[in-house]
C-alpha cells in the first residue's frame, strides 16, 4: 500500500456480468425506493412502460428481483410490485482496523450472513493476509454452490495511511511501515481469485449506511463513524462523494479545542483509542471495548467522560463541515454498543446549542443505523455498486 488512499474502483466481470445502464438503474431505484411496480419504475426512470416490463421482466428471471402480491386499484389492472430479491446476490467484504480485521459475507438487502474477525494489538500485512488466506474460501465454500455463483466480488477497505498515528496505539513504526508499497488488492486478488475494490474505510461506512441505512433519507449530509480512530464519509445530491484523491470527509483531521487552551485534531479528541488508554489509566480491563458481544456498561465515570468530551467535539466538527457544504444531517456512528451511540447523538445535540452557528443553518444531528459492522458490510457494498446500481442517483 502506497502513499496514495486506498481506492481502486476498477472491477472484471464474473458470473454474473456487469448490468447495463437501464438495468442498474431500475436496480437503484427499487433497492432506494422499495418495491415498485413496472409503471412506477417507468415513471421514476424516465423509460417507457414496455421497456421498463421488459427490463422488470428479466431482473426477475435472473433472480435479482421478487414478484409482491398483486396491488389493486379502483380501475384497470392490478398492479405487481418488484423487491429485489435479497438471495439475489451475495458479497464479501474484508475491514483492516488498526485493532481488528471483519470478514463479512452479505446478501443484496445488505444483512450480514456470515462474520470473522482476528483482533490484534496492530496490525501488519503477515497476520492479516494469513487470517484472509484461511478465512475467504472457508466463507465462500459456507455460501454454497449458488451463493458462490450469485457472488458479486470482495470488498477491501482501510484506512488512509495505515501507517500513521503509531504513538496514539503504541505500534513499532518498522512493522507498520511494511504497509508502504504493500499492494493489498493484488494480495487480497491473488488469495480469493475475486474481483476487488478497494476502498478508504470511514468512506466504507458511509457507504455501508447510505445505501442500507438511514441515508436513504437524505440527500446531502456528513457522516462520522467512531472507531479507533474517527472518520468520515460525504453524501452530496444522493450519491457517497470521494474526491479527487479517493479521501473526501476525512473530518478526523478537523481542529477543535484540547480543553487545555490550544487546540488538536478531532481524531485525538473524539476516537475510541482514547476512551482505551483512560480506561487502562483508570486500572480498568479495556479488551472489553473490542469483545462481541459488546457491553460497555461497567466503564462507568470513564465512559461518561469520554462522551461528553467526544460529543463537544463532534458539535464543534459538525459546525465545521456544515460551514463549508449546506448538510442537511450529520450522521453519527461507531463501533460501540447501540445504548452509547445513542448517549453520544443526545449529548452531541446540546453540546451543539451551546455553539455559535450564526451564518450557517444548524445542523441536524442524527444516529447512523448500521453500528459497529459498518466499515466492513460498506467493503461488501463496493462490488454491488460497482457491477449492479449507479452510484449517482439522478432520479427520484
Amino acid at each position: 500500500m502506497d502513499q496514495a488512499p486506498v481506492r481502486d474502483v476498477s472491477a472484471g466481470v464474473n458470473q454474473t456480468g456487469i448490468r447495463d445502464h437501464n438495468e442498474r438503474l431500475v436496480l437503484s431505484l427499487i433497492q432506494r425506493h422499495g418495491a415498485l411496480a413496472s409503471a412506477e419504475v417507468a415513471r421514476r426512470a424516465n423509460l417507457s412502460p414496455q421497456t421498463a416490463s421488459t427490463i422488470t421482466r428479466k431482473l426477475e428471471a435472473d433472480g435479482l428481483l421478487l414478484r409482491g402480491p398483486p396491488q389493486r386499484g379502483k380501475v384497470g389492472k392490478p398492479s405487481v410490485p418488484m423487491a429485489l430479491n435479497p438471495d439475489g446476490l451475495r458479497s464479501v467484504g474484508v475491514n483492516i482496523g488498526r485493532r481488528s480485521a471483519e470478514l463479512v459475507a452479505i446478501d443484496f438487502s445488505g444483512r450480514v450472513i456470515a462474520l470473522e474477525k482476528l483482533a490484534y494489538p496492530y496490525p501488519t500485512p503477515g497476520p492479516v493476509m494469513r487470517f484472509l488466506a484461511e478465512a475467504i474460501p472457508r466463507m465462500v465454500a459456507g455460501l454454497g454452490a449458488e451463493g458462490a455463483r450469485r457472488l458479486a466480488g470482495i470488498g477491501v477497505s482501510a484506512p488512509f495511511e495505515l501507517w500513521n498515528w503509531l504513538q496514539s496505539v503504541n505500534a513499532p513504526a518498522q512493522e507498520m511501515d511494511l504497509w508502504r508499497g504493500f499492494d493489498i488488492r493484488a494480495a487480497v486478488a491473488e488469495i480469493s481469485g475475486l474481483d476487488v475494490v478497494l476502498e478508504n474505510d470511514a468512506t466504507s461506512a458511509c457507504t455501508a449506511e447510505h445505501i442500507f441505512g438511514r441515508g436513504r433519507e437524505f440527500a446531502d449530509y456528513a457522516y462520522f463513524f467512531i472507531g479507533s480512530f474517527i472518520g468520515g464519509g460525504v453524501v452530496l445530491n444522493g450519491a457517497v462523494y470521494t474526491g479527487r484523491t479517493g479521501n473526501a470527509g476525512a473530518f478526523g483531521s478537523i481542529p477543535v479545542p484540547d480543553g487545555s487552551g490550544g487546540a488538536s485534531q478531532l481524531i485525538q479528541n473524539a476516537s475510541i483509542y482514547i476512551l482505551e488508554r483512560e480506561l487502562a489509566e483508570a486500572g480498568m480491563e479495556a479488551g472489553g471495548l473490542w469483545a462481541q458481544p459488546q457491553d460497555w456498561s461497567g466503564f462507568g465515570a470513564t465512559l461518561d467522560r469520554w462522551i461528553d468530551r467526544t460529543a463537544r467535539s463532534l458539535a464543534l466538527g459538525a459546525v465545521a463541515v456544515c460551514s463549508v457544504i449546506d448538510f442537511e444531517a450529520v450522521l453519527i456512528d461507531g463501533a460501540f454498543p447501540d445504548e452509547v451511540r445513542s448517549r453520544i447523538v443526545a449529548a452531541t445535540r446540546d453540546a451543539l446549542g451551546g455553539v455559535d452557528t450564526q451564518g450557517i443553518a444548524s445542523p441536524r444531528i442524527e444516529p447512523g443505523s448500521v453500528g459497529r459492522t459498518a466499515r466492513a458490510v460498506g467493503s461488501a457494498t463496493l462490488p454491488i455498486l460497482s457491477k449492479y446500481l449507479l452510484g449517482q442517483h439522478a432520479f427520484r
